[in-house]
This record gives structure tokens, sequence and C-alpha cells, in this order.
């Protein structure tokens, strides 16, 4: 138990010792599907290289791709910035304002709606991406749970 709670711990340091790198959210790389939604809803990270993570995600409604999004986490300027490509929507990016070994947080206080995108690891299989902000003078948040599973 307290090697778990050790374990845990370590999740939630801050990594200010260096400017951040995409190795540094390595552990978003994989495949995740969404909890609660329809099988094919999922989102996949590629592992770092070349200064670049790259990201797609899919949303499936009665067996049909509603919505799909590309995304990016490049290094740029000592920092990482998060671009996002979602369908029917402009691109939008987010630049990192927290890093800790499990959560990264990306904020863009001009965009519309999301200001804010999260990652967070909440266990070797468990993500959670969340976007947050103000949307029409009132604060809101969406979650979107995930767990790891078989890459195609």
């Amino acid at each position: 138990m307290k090697i778990a709670l050790f374990a845990l711990s370590l999740l939630a340091i801050p990594l200010f010792a260096k400017d951040p790198a995409v190795n540094d959210v390595a552990w978003m790389s994989g495949c995740w599907a969404q909890v609660g939604a329809e099988k094919g809803s999922d989102e996949v990270w590629l592992r770092p290289a070349g200064g670049t993570m790259l990201g797609i995600g899919r949303t499936i409604r009665n067996q049909k791709t509603v919505a799909h999004e590309f995304m990016q986490i490049r290094e740029v300027n000592g920092g990482l910035t998060f671009f996002a490509n979602p369908s029917g929507q402009e691109s939008a990016s987010f630049r990192m304002i927290s890093l800790t070994n499990a959560k990264i947080v990306f904020e863009n206080k001009e965009h519309d709606f999301p200001q804010r995108v999260i990652y967070e690891l909440r266990g070797p299989d468990s993500l959670v991406g969340r976007i947050e902000g103000t949307e029409n003078g009132r604060e809101r948040g969406i979650d979107f749970p995930m767990t790891r599973s078989a890459c195609p």
C-alpha cells in the first residue's frame, strides 16, 4: 500500500528543471477508447518524435463518425504548444502553462471556448482529457475519460 501511494505521489511532481519537451508527455502515447461512448470513439497519440506528438480523435454516434480532430503537441520557443484542428471549426493553438509527470495544461485566453485543454494520466490505463473555460459568461468544463485500448 505504501509503495502504491508513493508511486501515485510521483505523478504530481512539477517538471521545472528544464525546458519542457514532447518526451515529457510520452505517457499520452497510445490508443485510448472513450469511456461510455460508442465503439470506435477514440483518441490515438503517436509516440514523441522530431519535437512533436501527433494525435487524432474520432466520435461515433449511431455507427457514424459525427466529429473528428487532428491534434499535435509541438516544442515551440522553449515550451509546448497544443494545436487543435477539430471538424467544423477553426484551428486553434494553446500554450502550455503547467506540466507535471502526469498532467499537462494548455491555455489560450483569447479563444472562444475552450480556453484550456488538459490531459491527465490517472493510472497506467486511464487518461482524462478535459476542456474548460468561459462560455456565454459562465464557467464550463467537459471531461473525456478514456481507457487504454489495443491499437489497430
